[in-house]
């Protein structure tokens, strides 16, 4: 492959893992009752609820990898997956969030090392328990599944945040590489837009923790590359304020557009807002 053309590398997210947790459980133990209470950016739950769904998580996650389990539902289809996703997140929630506060805490220290040593144990490159389906692959490598785990693990964290006015983690060390790993879902959100062979589409995240993603479009598909090729015909610029929100279903798309800024093809720079990088 051209040098231009190159893909993307991996995301190494491992050693991050207790960074992220222990910031998790500092603004749990912070939380006054009434602010266990606040709605989050995710309609349905509550802060309690999202800090209920991250306990669950992380709990099936290491019952699978202890148990040797491989989900019968890795190749279902993506309808008959999310609603797999929400009922096992609806069940999840359900359970934990009848604990009080200190006992969830408690249980989230606890499962969050295991995690930890979990994911740092890992092989990067071996195959995956779980593919990440809203990259559009059937099987995955580690890292990237990591890697999704821990946007998972930060952005649920930032509704909490958001919700309770405490400050973000929108440092450059954690939320890059969650950027870094939503954008990998574009080549399968334009699987279906067309495109000239030899074009090439721009997104950047704007901010200290930003940066600038390259869509390549050859012969057959879309491709992210790891630097600029080809002819240039559009560039979207996203705040990085509202990019995680864009991605995973936290903001209203007419509110998104109003602060997005596109030059060039409307049509291909625009259809990055229509991404999900989360299942459910």
């Amino acid at each position: 492959m051209d040098a231009a053309h190159e893909a993307l590398g991996p995301i190494f997210t491992a050693h991050l893992f207790p960074k992220l947790e222990g910031k998790l459980v500092e603004v749990l133990r912070s939380l006054t009752q009434e602010e266990w209470e606040k709605q989050t950016l995710a309609p349905m739950w509550k802060v309690k609820d999202v800090a209920a769904h991250l306990l669950d998580t992380q709990v099936r996650k290491l019952a699978a990898a202890r148990h040797g389990y491989k989900p019968e539902n890795s190749k279902t289809s993506p309808e008959k997956l999310v609603a797999l996703i929400n009922t096992l997140n609806a069940e999840g929630v359900r359970q934990y969030r009848q604990l009080s506060s200190s006992e969830l805490i408690s249980r989230m220290e606890t499962a969050s090392r295991k995690s930890a040593e979990y994911h740092q144990a890992l092989d990067p490159f071996a195959p995956a328990m779980f593919p990440v389906s809203w990259a559009g692959e059937e099987e995955s490598l580690n890292w990237f599944d990591r890697a999704r785990e821990f946007t998972e693990r930060w952005h649920h964290q930032q509704q909490i945040r958001v919700a309770t006015a405490k400050p973000g983690i929108m440092t450059r060390e954690f939320y890059f590489p969650v950027l870094d790993c939503f954008l990998r879902a574009l080549p399968h959100t334009y699987r279906d837009v067309p495109g000239k062979p030899g074009t090439l589409a721009q997104f950047d995240v704007s901010g200290e923790c930003g940066g600038s993603w390259y869509l390549f479009r050859d012969g057959v598909a879309w491709k992210l590359v790891a630097s600029p090729a080809g002819e240039k015909i559009s560039e979207t610029t996203i705040p990085q304020e509202i990019a995680w929100r864009i991605f995973t279903k936290g903001i209203a798309s007419g509110e998104a557009r109003s602060q997005v800024q596109i030059s060039g093809d409307q049509t291909i720079g625009g259809h990055i807002l229509k991404m999900i990088s989360i299942v459910g």
